[in-house]
């Protein structure tokens, strides 16, 4: 994990350290990796302004964010969804990738996750696909 803090304004160079490809990779796609968070904030916008939620894009958006930045992904979601952060965590939980401290990112030295609550209607529609899957 790095140790250093995460901000907006070492956002890209943070990401290429933490950035956990292990076939070589070119530039564009770590960029391509990192639109990725785009996508999600689109998505996430779009389920507040108008209820819809595309759950299965966004887990998958995260999944393929998580094979790239594993133990790192959560400071990465936390500085760019703070606001929206109780939609992201339940597809952290559902993936296991939410440690319980996320450090150094921002204007923050730790941010307890048990702290932060998560949208009813997102861990609704994972506990949907988790029934679904079990069968």
């Amino acid at each position: 994990m790095l140790h250093e803090r995460l901000t907006e304004k070492n956002f890209l160079l943070w990401c290429s350290r933490a950035y956990d490809k292990t076939e070589l990779t070119t530039t564009d796609e770590f960029f391509e990796d990192i639109n990725r968070i785009t996508y999600i904030k689109k998505l996430v916008f779009k389920y507040l302004e108008t209820g819809e939620l595309k759950e299965r894009l966004i887990l998958n958006h995260i999944i393929i964010l998580n094979n790239c930045f594993a133990e790192n992904l959560a400071k990465i979601l936390f500085l760019k969804f703070e606001q929206q952060f109780s939609i992201i965590k339940p597809f952290l939980v559902f993936i296991n990738a939410l440690p319980k401290v996320i450090y150094n990112v921002s204007n923050y030295k730790q941010v307890y996750t048990d702290l932060i609550p998560m949208d009813m209607n997102v861990v609704n529609a994972l506990r949907k696909h988790r029934s679904y899957e079990a069968q």
